[in-house]
């Protein structure tokens, strides 16, 4: 079994990297680490970086996740190949570029691309954000998946991955006491369906309300509160149709005895506030 121990980054493409790049900064209140190139490094907390725009197809997606070390990271390419998946080895100037010692890429049933990775880079100094949007960690993903139950198979069966618990088909898996770290909304393509970054307290989502209300940012969802994770939410929508997602209060699941629970796939699932969800995977 392959042992995920945390998120390291997403790669966005996107074709305006100006346009995103400014998004980034005054809206969303990320930090700009460094531009090379095409492309532009963000973070919001103790990585390197937590997003890398690249300026070309915004349909190009990666979620970045870490394993331990280079033998763990070899006995996964080897799992992952016996598995009958494509998978490769990053080459030296693509792991400069991603700030990492050594990784592998490969995709899952749907589609969505993945690199694990060995060693990510921490950075050296604290965050300081762009505008106080009180925001913690990059924490989860949404991803698109063609077919919920089997790509929940995929991610189970040969990683440490958990559901903890479902709406519908769409399953919140984890590998940690977070909730969820990924989860898997059914649609009709692969993709990052939404970004997700923890605040601080209540008042960071409330704040952001009236923050991208007043700037015309498209909100999509709430405020609002999950029912399966406990958390308050903020959905709004970014460059490219991009979903990004302020929440506070994720659920932690410290109990070995907790047992995952199905929900239907309803609005009411989705928020117990009562907010209506303008994203076309949300919808019942």
């Amino acid at each position: 079994m392959i042992h995920i121990v945390d998120l390291c980054y997403v790669r966005v493409g996107t074709e305006d990297l100006e346009a995103t790049l400014r998004f980034a900064t005054e809206k969303l209140g990320l930090q700009l680490v460094r531009r090379e190139g095409d492309r532009v490094y963000m973070r919001c907390g103790v990585r390197d970086h937590d997003i890398c725009y690249i300026s070309g197809d915004p349909k190009d997606h990666v979620l970045g996740l870490e394993v331990t070390d280079e033998p763990a990271l070899e006995a996964a390419f080897s799992e992952l190949s016996a598995a009958g998946l494509a998978v490769r080895h990053g080459t030296g100037e693509e792991c400069a570029d991603r700030r990492v010692l050594a990784f592998v890429s490969f995709q899952d049933p749907t589609g969505n691309s993945f690199d694990l990775a060995v060693r990510p880079h921490k950075a050296p100094r604290r965050y300081f954000p762009s505008r106080d949007a009180g925001i913690t960690e990059f924490s989860h993903v949404g991803l698109r998946t063609t077919d919920a139950k089997r790509d929940e198979a995929f991610w189970t069966t040969y990683f440490n991955i958990r559901p903890n618990d479902w709406i519908g088909d769409a399953g919140l898996l984890s590998f940690d006491a977070v909730h969820h770290r990924i989860a898997l909304f059914p649609a009709d393509r692969p993709g990052i369906q939404h970004i997700n970054f923890q605040v601080e307290a209540l008042d960071d989502v409330m704040r952001s309300f009236y923050f991208m209300t007043e700037q015309q940012v498209k909100i999509v969802f709430g405020p609002g509160r999950h029912a399966t994770s406990g958390a308050t939410f903020l959905y709004f929508e970014g460059p490219d149709g991009m979903v990004y997602e302020y929440s506070n209060g994720v659920r932690i699941i410290d109990d070995p005895n907790y047992r995952p629970r199905q929900f239907p796939f309803t609005t009411e699932a989705f928020c117990v506030w009562g907010a209506k969800p303008d994203v076309p995977e949300f919808k019942d």
